[in-house]
């Protein structure tokens, strides 16, 4: 290692701006004058292709557009956003085209569901069932130890079914008839696995079931509201589905 790099070097303080310049406010840095002499080029080589576009402009030039343009002051005025080309009915029937296809979405969402329910055959840890241990004393219940009463390791208490017991772990002469030929203590941490990440995807699809179905409601709300009649709006507001209650008409 070098000596340069061993001795503690000087800190250099930026330079203030001077007394008597103080009124022109803080005194500008080189980082400072980087940053407005880029945006001062970058605006400088707009202007220059601007011009350029002007002067080889071929003044002879016609389109169509040219008709519906219009000037203001000598500013020219983009044409505004048209209004909506489709009719009251043909947007219906868009919403129902829309409704339909979240429709056959949220039903293979449910399918798929469904599928991996039957999968995980009676896995399901989110239900209430547990397993009960009577005890004598408070102090029984305080030094309980699940592990050491099922006898089998902490990794595979909250199995409900196939759970080894730890002599049987540790036993290498146990080997479950699989094509892997793996122990019985590897299967268990791979299906282990298997099963948490099935339920993953089983709460991924609920949230996108709710989604779609919660979009759907959206639409079907939007395309109610597009029907005939008056109506006052109930309930509903910002993202929340809209509510309507329609007035009471005499039919002629």
């Amino acid at each position: 290692m070098a000596l340069k790099d061993v001795l503690k070097r000087r800190s250099h303080k930026e330079r203030s701006q001077p007394g008597s310049r103080r009124k022109y406010g803080l005194l500008e840095k080189k980082k400072d004058y980087i940053l407005r002499a880029r945006d001062f080029h970058k605006k400088e080589s707009a202007i220059k292709v601007l011009r350029r576009k002007a002067e080889e402009k071929n003044p002879d030039e016609f389109y169509f557009a040219m008709e519906k343009a219009k000037t203001r002051n000598g500013v020219h005025e983009a044409p505004t956003a048209t209004a909506n080309a489709y009719t009251q009915d043909e947007l219906r029937l868009m919403k129902t085209q829309d409704i339909g296809y979240l429709t056959v979405k949220s039903q293979t969402e449910k399918k798929k569901m469904e599928r991996l329910k039957q999968n995980l055959h009676g896995l399901n840890r989110q239900s209430g069932n547990s397993h009960t241990v009577f005890v004598d004393s408070e102090s029984e219940m305080e030094a309980f130890d699940p592990s050491k009463h099922f006898d089998t390791p902490v990794d595979l208490l909250d199995r409900k079914f196939n759970r080894p017991r730890t002599s049987q772990l540790a036993s290498e002469s146990l080997i479950v008839s699989s094509v892997r030929g793996e122990s019985l203590s590897k299967t268990a941490a791979r299906v282990s696995k298997q099963t948490r990440v099935a339920y993953e995807e089983l709460e991924q699809r609920k949230r996108r079931e709710r989604s779609l179905n919660k979009t759907r409601e959206h639409l079907e709300s939007q395309k109610k509201a597009m029907s005939g009649g008056r109506k006052v709006k109930m309930s509903g507001h910002g993202d929340a589905i809209k509510q309507y209650r329609w007035k009471s008409e005499r039919k002629r």
